[in-house]
């Protein structure tokens, strides 16, 4: 996709990105502490890195401008240095580092899985499980629920079951309380810049037990980002697109507030694709 950066330098940054929808939440209070009158530079990025955070060869993670880095392999240079290459006033490198901030494990673990995966790289392949990492990297969602039978229903694209339409179509929150969505994907952060409606992200399904779904937010983030990235590094998630789901995101109720998310919403198969023909989906 097309990559954004600054050219209107009188506007401050943090004017482009649209705080009230839902997409932001688990982003907001860190890009709260970024400067507001200059594009967050790496040492500003930085300042706001995990303290201790490493790669899984123990090399302290940074960023660092790349002006100053050789032109080489991204992954590998993160692996064995912790240099993350980040251009400056770019914002596809500022949600990168954003999702480093909120989603250090699971970043860590998915430089790990490409750095081990280098050896394919001989046969010009990249492999189904680098495949993987790259769609959930760029376009990754976690959709995670209580209610088995609602992830069922977006992994077969049997929409408005997923997302209770027809429920209290007044209040999307409370129509699809039984399916949160969190967005690590950096790519599909740097898309609602300029929002549409076909928006598809690659979605992780994770079966939680309904005390979970009672904690805070930022225990729940924590949570599956240690989990999924010790499932990653086990190899029992991410070995191959398969694993993954497309989410039109347009359709998670709340999520899409330029338009009425009612029953005739979902009809456009433009956006909503057919349903699947089968009975259950690839739940964690």
């Amino acid at each position: 996709m097309r990559q954004s950066s600054i050219q209107d330098k009188p506007v401050l940054w943090k004017s482009r990105i649209e705080s009230e929808l839902p997409v932001w939440q688990d982003y907001f209070e860190t890009i709260g502490q970024l400067p507001d009158h200059h594009f967050p530079t790496c040492n500003d990025l930085n300042a706001l890195l995990p303290r201790g955070l490493t790669s899984h060869s123990d090399q302290a993670i940074r960023f660092c401008s790349s002006n100053t880095l050789p032109n080489d392999d991204y992954e590998q240079r993160i692996y064995s240095t912790g240099q993350v290459s980040t251009r400056a006033e770019n914002w596809h490198d500022l949600f990168n580092a954003l999702v480093w901030m909120r989603f250090p494990r699971i970043k860590s673990a998915m430089n790990a899985l490409h750095y081990r995966a280098r050896p394919e790289n001989k046969t010009g392949t990249r492999g189904a499980q680098r495949d993987a990492l790259t769609l959930f990297d760029e376009c990754g969602a976690i959709v995670f629920s209580d209610q088995p039978e609602l992830l069922n229903a977006l992994f077969a694209h049997r929409w408005k079951q997923a997302f209770q339409v027809g429920g209290n179509d007044h209040d999307g929150n409370s129509r699809c309380s039984g399916l949160q969505v969190i967005i690590p994907g950096h790519a599909m952060l740097e898309k609602y810049l300029s929002p549409y409606k076909a928006m598809t992200a690659k979605a992780l399904l994770v079966e939680v037990d309904p005390p979970f779904m009672k904690l805070r937010r930022n225990q729940q983030v924590d949570f599956l980002d240690d989990k999924i990235s010790r499932q990653m590094m086990a190899g029992t998630v991410m070995s191959s697109p398969g694993d993954l789901t497309p989410l039109p995101v347009a359709g998670i109720p709340g999520w899409w507030p330029w338009d009425d998310q009612k029953q005739e919403f979902y009809n456009n198969t433009h956006v909503f694709r057919a349903p699947k023909n089968v009975n259950s989906g690839n739940c964690l």
